[in-house]
């Protein structure tokens, strides 16, 4: 009888009034996850501990451009009527920072290690993008399927995924391109398509029907989940930036020599914001930190980038020592060479790393004319 009834729940969009979005979060409390939601903070709209509806961004937009985001207020009720802010589920995953095992000497001088303990509270996160629900997808098949991470592991166990379906793109933004977005169409336990009135209720898993068992959901309507569809519709619309196909790994190897690599290379500082804020970006590096009294030590992992003078050193010797080889690297992994390792692109249309590069370089125009103009397929396999 329990199955039929999540069978049911499952197979219907319902109606949440936007007055009832405190009961979303109280659930997700009650049952014993930590939630994060978006909230405006230091200028720019980040995941942070919600507790209270009145905390998400009612209200609030942004405007994104090449090497430029700003928040400005709106005459609107909507929650999530801006596009993704410089964080994505990655730093909650894939921690920036964590301690990995500690080592210590005890007083006959032993050395005695002990793998640090992570905090596996299950997390829930309200307004995930379905470019971001693609990403997790990406970051998944790295730390769980090729290197079976037990850090990675641990946050990602029992992550509880609210997604929200997208009709707000910014200028930077391109997820139709990659075949990302803007709708979520799986990897989520609930998804939500937001009006002005509420938001349509949709179920991805078996805990995600149990959750909204108890909430006071209203039947959706045939008019409620057409006017969510044209709004979707619409936000793909907006969408003008593009990649020159979906497959750019024969057309990348082709012009590793292309002069547009020293023109990049020319605005490119190296700074590494874009491997920062993108979603699927795993590079780190590992290090010992001491205590003062050499008694003890932290094995610590940082996230690290190919941007950076130290990611290619090795043995002595600077594997990439300009900048020019190493925008080269990213691109040409990110496009092409994930291909290889993972059966498609590193790239999910997201737009941070255009928005985010304090030079306004972007990704897409950089494809486009190394790739000059490569149509459907780009000529690759």
């Amino acid at each position: 009888m329990r199955g039929s009834v999540i069978n049911a729940i499952m197979s219907v969009t319902r109606f949440l009034p936007r007055n009832a979005m405190q009961q979303l979060i109280d659930a997700l409390a009650t049952s014993g996850y930590r939630v994060l939601g978006p909230q405006v903070r230091d200028g720019a709209i980040l995941y942070d501990d919600l507790q209270e509806a009145t905390a998400l961004p009612g209200g609030w937009t942004d405007d994104q451009a090449p090497g430029s985001y700003r928040l400005s207020q709106v005459d609107t009720p909507r929650c999530f009527a801006w596009a993704n802010g410089p964080q994505a589920l990655k730093p909650e995953l894939f921690r920036a920072r964590e301690v990995l095992w500690r080592v210590s000497r005890d007083e006959g001088g032993t050395l005695r290690f002990q793998q640090e303990e992570v905090d596996g509270r299950p997390l829930a996160v309200i307004g995930v993008r379905a470019c971001d629900i693609a990403a997790l997808r990406l970051q998944d098949r790295h730390f769980l399927d090729n290197i079976s991470d037990p850090y990675y592991a641990a946050h990602r166990r029992d992550l509880f995924v609210v997604a929200v379906h997208c009709s707000y793109p910014a200028d930077t933004c391109f997820c139709v391109s990659t075949g990302d977005g803007p709708r979520a169409e799986s990897g989520f336990d609930v998804a939500l398509g937001e009006l002005d009135d509420g938001f349509l209720v949709e179920v991805g898993s078996e805990r995600g029907a149990q959750l909204i068992e108890g909430l006071a959901l209203d039947p959706a309507g045939e008019s409620r989940q057409e006017q969510l569809q044209a709004g979707i519709d619409d936000g793909a619309r907006r969408q003008f930036r593009q990649l020159p196909s979906r497959n750019l790994r024969d057309s990348l190897f082709a012009r590793l020599e292309h002069p547009r690599w020293e023109t990049v290379a020319v605005r490119c500082l190296a700074c590494g914001n874009c491997t920062s804020v993108c979603p699927t970006c795993f590079c780190h590096a590992e290090q010992e930190t001491p205590s003062l009294d050499g008694m003890d030590s932290a094995h610590v992992r940082e996230w690290d980038s190919c941007f950076s003078e130290g990611h290619a050193y090795l043995h002595g010797f600077q594997v990439r020592p300009e900048i020019r080889q190493r925008y080269r690297q990213w691109l040409v992994h990110k496009l092409g060479s994930w291909h290889d390792q993972y059966g498609r692109s590193g790239c999910v249309g997201c737009g941070r790393c255009i928005a985010w590069c304090p030079v306004g370089i972007d990704i897409t125009e950089e494809a486009n004319v190394i790739c000059d103009g490569a149509g459907p397929g780009g000529g690759d396999a």
